[in-house]
């Protein structure tokens, strides 16, 4: 299945939080944070401006971001958890 996100929005595929941390203690799943980091998967075609012009996005597909724990509306594709989002509510873009 193809999903391609509207407008001024994103599809992220988050990335998985360590499951040790830095001195080796395995960390459980309930007690793993959410993640807040992942992979842009597909973009919109970006936000229509009043006069009627479309405003281009910043972020692309492959672009690594950080976004906030809550954001977003967390949606299932073929058992693969995505978030959709909005561009504004992602937080930075990582190099």
């Amino acid at each position: 299945m193809k999903i391609q996100p509207l407008d001024d929005r994103v599809l992220i595929k988050p990335l998985e939080t360590e499951e040790k941390t830095a001195g080796g203690i395995v960390i459980p799943d309930t007690a793993k944070e959410k993640p807040i980091r992942g992979l842009v998967e597909a973009v919109g075609n970006g936000r229509v401006l009043d006069n009627g012009e479309r405003f281009d996005l910043s972020l692309k597909k492959g672009d690594k971001v950080l976004f906030g724990k809550y954001s977003g509306t967390e949606i299932k594709i073929e058992g693969v958890e995505y978030k959709i989002m909005k561009e504004s509510e992602v937080l930075a873009k990582i190099d």
